[in-house]
């Protein structure tokens, strides 16, 4: 008989985890106190969130032990999401531009 079924994690692995988070807050907390400014400081802060986030969520919320048709069907509408906005985004900065160009003379 075999053992196919899912199984628990080891306390070293939480212990990783653990220490990872760490880091992560303390590279976010850099963020702050190297006063960045602009885009870059934004870009990291969200970054580090973001790598947080999907830490949390893929070990304590054991995502990462779950069937890969459940990992695609929780991941990829959030991610088809954030490609439109991003496409909408380009193309309103694109208006916004155009605009100013001919209505601002």
């Amino acid at each position: 008989m075999s053992e196919s079924g899912q199984h628990h994690p080891s306390i070293g692995l939480f212990i990783k985890v653990w220490i990872l988070l760490f880091v992560l807050s303390f590279f976010s907390y850099l963020v702050e106190y190297y006063h960045l400014e602009g885009m870059l400081r934004w870009s990291l802060i969200i970054l580090f969130m973001i790598l947080k986030a999907a830490v949390i969520v893929a070990v304590f919320m054991h995502f990462m032990w779950e069937r890969l048709s459940l990992q695609l069907s929780l991941v990829l509408p959030p991610l088809a999401l954030l490609v439109l906005v991003a496409i909408l985004a380009i193309e309103g900065n694109y208006t916004y531009v155009t605009r100013l160009m001919f209505f601002t003379q």
